[in-house]
Parts: C-alpha cells; sequence; structure tokens
C-alpha cells in the first residue's frame, strides 16, 4: 500500500514517527508532506525520514495568511498525489481531506480535539474526510458516525513505555545528574482555534520562578519570544530531546496543552494555566480521572500560586505521580500500535472495528 502521511507540526512528527517506521517495516510505500512550523523540520532532519516541505515559506499568525496557506498546500498536495498515486492520506490536516475528496482518496483524520474546541476546522474538514480517529472521551457532533473512537491518547503513541524509556545520558548533556529541575512551556497561542485564549505573561511567569527557584532550577521553552528577563531560563537543547528532559523534571508548568498531556503521561505533575482548562476532554480525563495534572484557568492566578506550592511540598511527589501513570496506563492501549494495524489493514481495519468495538482491547 502506498500511504501519504501530512505533518504540520512538531507534535505531529512525534505522533506518527513510531507508525511509520512500523509501517515501513510491514513493507509499505511511505511518503511524507509537511509544512514548515516551528522545530518540524529539524526533527525531521535529525531522523532517518525522507520528506517533501510544501509550504518552505511558511505563513503568518493572521487569518487571510491561514487560508492562504491552506489553498497553498491543497494544491500543492494535490499534484503531489497526481504523480505519486496513494492509496490512503493520514494526517491532522484540512489539506488531506480537501485532497482525498477532490481525488477521491480516502483520508484518514487523526485528531484529539471536541468538534467544538475547534469549530471552524471541524466544519471545513470533517464533512471531506473519510474517517476520524479520536480518543473515546472527545466530542465529536454530527460526525459520530464517521469516528472510530480509540482508548488511548496521541501522546501514547510515542511515550506509551513499549516505544518510550527514559536517558539520564541525554539529560546529563543538559543538566547536572543531581539537579532538581523545572520546566516551564510558553505556546505562541496564535493557531485559529487559540482566538480570544491567554496564558502565562511575564508578570505571572517572573511569580512562578520566584516560588520554583528555591527548591531547585527553573528552565524554560517557549514558542513565543521572551522578555529580558525570562532569556537567562531558556532551556537550549535539541528538539528530540525533550521528552527525557520532561521525564526527569519534578514538575510542568505551562499553557500548552501538548506539552501539559507528554508530562502527565510520563508521570510528571502537570500544572496547566489557560483559558482552553475545562473544555477539552483528554485534557480532562488526564487531570481530573486519574489525577495526572491540574488544569487552572486565567481567572484564577492565585489558585495556580497555591497549586505549585502545595505540590512543592509533596515529599512522595514523584512516587505518587508515577503510580498514578500506572493506573492510566493499565486502562490505555499502545496508539501506535493501534494505529499502525488500523492504517496497514486499511479499509479491512474499519469494519473490524464497525463489527467489534472491543477489537482494540489487544493493543494494550
Amino acid at each position: 500500500m502506498r500511504i501519504l502521511f501530512h505533518l504540520g507540526h512538531p507534535a505531529h512528527y512525534h505522533l506518527f514517527k513510531n507508525t511509520i517506521s512500523a509501517l515501513k517495516e510491514d513493507k509499505h510505500e511511505v511518503n511524507i508532506l509537511i509544512k514548515k512550523k516551528d522545530v518540524l523540520e529539524t526533527l525531521l532532519a535529525s531522523s532517518s525520514f525522507e520528506y517533501e516541505n510544501i509550504l518552505p515559506e511558511g505563513r503568518k499568525d493572521s487569518s487571510l495568511s491561514m487560508i492562504l496557506g491552506l489553498f497553498k498546500q491543497t494544491i500543492r498536495m494535490i499534484l503531489y498525489c497526481l504523480k505519486n498515486r496513494p492509496t490512503v492520506l493520514i494526517g491532522t490536516s484540512t489539506a488531506i481531506a480537501y485532497t482525498g475528496f477532490i481525488l477521491r482518496i480516502p483520508s484518514i483524520n487523526v485528531t484529539e480535539d471536541d468538534f467544538d474546541v475547534v469549530p471552524i476546522f471541524s466544519k471545513i474538514t470533517y464533512p471531506f474526510a473519510t474517517d476520524i480517529l479520536t480518543p473515546n472521551v472527545c466530542r465529536m457532533g454530527k460526525w459520530r458516525k464517521k469516528t472510530f473512537f480509540h482508548k488511548s491518547y496521541h501522546e501514547l503513541a510515542y511515550l506509551h513505555p513499549n516505544h518510550f524509556i527514559p536517558n539520564e545520558n541525554i539529560v546529563s548533556k543538559y543538566i547536572s545528574e543531581d539537579q532538581k529541575y523545572f520546566i516551564l512551556r510558553f505556546a505562541k497561542l496564535t493557531a485559529h482555534h487559540d482566538f480570544g485564549i491567554s496564558g502565562i505573561n511575564n508578570e505571572i511567569a517572573l511569580k512562578i520562578i520566584d516560588i520554583l527557584s528555591p527548591h531547585g532550577k527553573v528552565y524554560i521553552t517557549s514558542e513565543r519570544e521572551l522578555s529580558a528577563e525570562l532569556e537567562p531560563y531558556r532551556l537550549q537543547i535539541e528538539p528530540k530531546d525533550i521528552h527525557h528532559l520532561i521525564y526527569s523534571s519534578s514538575m510542568f508548568v505551562g499553557d500548552s496543552q501538548t506539552m501539559a498531556a507528554e508530562s502527565a503521561v510520563l508521570g510528571v505533575p502537570s500544572v496547566r494555566f489557560n483559558d482552553f482548562v475545562g473544555k477539552i476532554s483528554y485534557l480532562n480525563e488526564l487531570e481530573r480521572t486519574y489525577n495526572l495534572g491540574y488544569g487552572i484557568r486565567t481567572n484564577e492566578v492565585n489558585k495556580l500560586y497555591s497549586t505549585i506550592e502545595k505540590l512543592i511540598k509533596n515529599e512522595n511527589l514523584h512516587k505518587d505521580f508515577q503510580t498514578k501513570r500506572e493506573h492510566m496506563l493499565s486502562e490505555k492501549i499502545d496508539y501506535s500500535k493501534f494505529l499502525t494495524w488500523f492504517i496497514g489493514n486499511y479499509p479491512k481495519s474499519r469494519e473490524v472495528l464497525r463489527d467489534n468495538l472491543n477489537y482494540q482491547d489487544i493493543f494494550i
């Protein structure tokens, strides 16, 4: 089978990397298209994957630029598909849905966002997608009939113990082995679905640093520019190493959805501060059902500080959260293994799931 993956964000590289490798091992022909986005191309360049960048010029964070970028990607993807004739398209983008619809190629849209959290994306994408894959806690509205729900998270496609083994040697390249440290993450919050969403500003960041500094070193990883006061805390690392540093950290605090979820599934206390709190089902489950994180809205800044202070005082913090992680893992599947089976056996796999919704239990 000829399989085309479209990656539009660094998180998508991690999401699909193990599945791509497994499909290649199973003798499928796999091609990868990407667009310019943060460190995405850096991650791919450090891998053994061949890829083609269909939006090397990137785009600005404006509505007009987003529309133009979508148009360019769709046209270029159509031209690529006319030349290479893939059997199925995989990704998280609107472009694969449009390309598949126009060329009559099945498209599988992989998401972990509730339809009403990304309403514009849902309205312009899902009507044209062939199938949708999403965690079983997500709301999909009127698109439920074309959705296959699974018992996992995107982050378990690459941070499940079957795929991720923490490496202290990697951590020691950047941080002293006996050093206790905390990671802060600041997202750009400029995507189309981030309109009206705020997170950690400079004043709040400095207060968090004041709280954490007496207990260990503070490092910042940021998508956005940092002020002169915060720049000295920036963590300079190779992007592919970040998950090893998260695992060995004592706490994560940030306004990023993805890194908060990554910290949670690794069993690292995760404190998320933004206006998405309470709206995203899979994060609600991680934070409320498995107690692996704390979601705090931006009108509760004092709660943010008190939560961080409370966690610091817990002498069994690491052990407690690793126990919670084991509980979560016992109820979730290896998502990469599931994706590999679903894509590699497509379209037969969709019929198997229609007939037996418990089939995915074998992927635990």
